[in-house]
């Protein structure tokens, strides 16, 4: 079955085989949600999807050909602080998948993804990002919320969103956003460019595929490279949890403290 990149600007619902692959982007400024595109008042759910493809024994789908599998992670930047003062009540704290690779750990996938985001806004001239521990531990708690209730949104079944759960656990930023993502680990998908397909088995391949979804989807893009508005980011937290069925829900927070 062919299944290809998609982008839209409203959160999609669960496809019945669950084997769909997301991100999604939110802003909140000043108090006031905003749109990426900068308009004021709303809530803007944009969502790139990717839809996994189980593949066996095969080199390659037509033309599009699969990747080897890769030498293991080299060792990541700590990205910072792992146990903030404060902490989100429901954040899950480790959670890890065993490849045939490494054991892919949450803990070291959020310290590529950090480090990766603040690469990619040194190549447009941006300051990199504070870690702030506080953030990502409501970041976590936001990304296994997803996979243990089987949802993909900023909004979670009891409709509390981004700007809930960071008053209730504390309230420091002035203005925030968030970017949302899910993908699979050991099992095989069409990478966002459609030219080729991957499997992720290491933590770092996995955490270039969950920037890589973000930079090509232009409301994710925005956020991570401040361009929704002009109230920067000065620090961010990335949370991310993975299930034993090897799906992957990550969540990246920004915050302008006040």
């Amino acid at each position: 079955m062919d299944r290809r990149d998609q982008s839209t600007s409203e959160t999609q619902p669960e496809p019945s085989d669950g084997s769909r692959t997301r991100a999604g982007s939110t802003v909140r400024s000043l108090g006031r949600l905003l749109f990426t595109a900068v308009l004021v008042g709303g809530l803007l759910a944009g969502t790139a999807m990717l839809a996994p493809i189980a593949i066996d024994d095969l080199d390659s789908i037509g033309d599009i050909p699969i990747t080897e599998r890769p030498a293991p992670s080299s060792d990541p930047p700590p990205a910072g602080e792992r146990n903030p003062e404060v902490t989100d009540p429901d954040d899950p704290g480790g959670s890890a998948y065993e490849t045939d690779v490494e054991t892919v750990t949450a803990t070291t996938v959020e310290d590529f993804v950090h480090a990766e985001v603040n690469e990619r806004r040194a190549e447009h001239g941006l300051d990199p990002l504070a870690w702030d521990g506080t953030i990502a531990s409501v970041s976590r708690a936001h990304s296994a919320d997803m996979a243990q209730q089987e949802y993909f949104s900023h909004t979670n079944p009891a409709g509390e969103g981004p700007y809930d759960r960071f008053t209730d656990v504390d309230n420091y930023c002035r203005a925030y956003g968030e970017n949302i993502a899910m993908t699979w680990v050991d099992r095989r998908v069409e990478s966002p460019d459609e030219e080729t397909v991957v499997e992720h088995q290491t933590a770092e391949g996995l955490a270039t595929g969950l920037v890589n979804q973000w930079m090509n989807s232009t409301d994710h893009r925005k956020a991570i490279l401040e361009q929704h508005s002009s109230q920067g980011w000065d620090r961010a937290g990335v949370g991310v949890y993975i299930d034993d069925d090897g799906a992957v829900y990550a969540s990246q927070n920004f915050c302008r403290e006040l």
